[in-house]
């Protein structure tokens, strides 16, 4: 395999935007007298807005309709990232460095109006040769579609993908588009050993993405032992 387009997720990779996520359900949560648990955060994590928004809803009982939910999430989030943008470490050089020797992607799916705050905030749309946006994706991570729209955005062939993930769902969908997969779990989120094995590279953090990894991939090289 040849790599020849390298797709990046957004949420937990770039920017460290769980916690956000995750204050901004429990604070929605707590002011209809539920309790957002760890488990349904790990549920919600790499969905689309409206299905992680139906979870909420659902799980919670909500008296509010899904764009409603879809609504109190967008607001608080975006007061989160006003008052400081969680970008991770080595994020924005790892995806311009990708992009000095490949065509890069991101496939989210965070809300639109998030992903174009993060975009627009980090320069990152001048350097990107495709987005998709996880709001115009009927079927969200796990399934394939993201990725699948990502590739055809790049005119590249899936199998000729590597994409860059941390979640369980975001995981399991590279592998069901036939890409290859670069993992970086959150320390506050692991995954488990059943969803690592399905990675072909696991990464502590986006600063040891390197160009020499991905020609080591793309040659089928073995990774150096450690």
């Amino acid at each position: 395999m040849t790599i020849r387009a390298v797709i990046f997720d957004m949420d937990g990779v770039l920017i460290d935007s769980e916690p956000c996520w995750d204050r901004a359900r429990v604070e929605l949560a707590q002011a209809y007298g539920s309790v957002w648990s760890e488990e349904l955060q790990r549920k919600a994590m790499g969905r689309a807005t409206v299905e992680w928004a139906e979870v909420m809803q659902a799980e919670l009982k909500l008296p509010l309709t899904v764009q409603e939910v879809i609504d109190e999430i967008r607001r608080r989030m975006l007061a989160f990232y006003d008052r400081h943008l969680p970008l991770l470490p080595g994020a924005l050089e790892a995806v311009r460095r990708a992009a000095s020797a490949y065509p890069v992607a991101l496939a989210s799916g965070s809300m639109t109006a998030l992903i174009e705050y993060v975009l627009g905030a980090t320069g990152l749309d001048r350097v990107l040769s495709a987005v998709v946006l996880g709001d115009t994706i009927a079927r969200g991570k796990p399934a394939p579609d993201i990725y699948l729209d990502a590739a055809r955005r790049l005119r590249v062939a899936p199998a000729d993908c590597v994409g860059v993930e941390d979640s369980g769902n975001g995981i399991r969908a590279l592998k069901a588009a036939g890409m290859k997969v670069i993992a970086v779990p959150s320390p506050m989120y692991p995954l488990t050993e059943q969803v690592l094995t399905l990675a072909d590279r696991r990464l502590a953090t986006l600063e040891d993405l390197s160009l020499e990894l991905l020609r080591e991939m793309s040659s089928g090289a073995p990774p150096p032992e450690t």
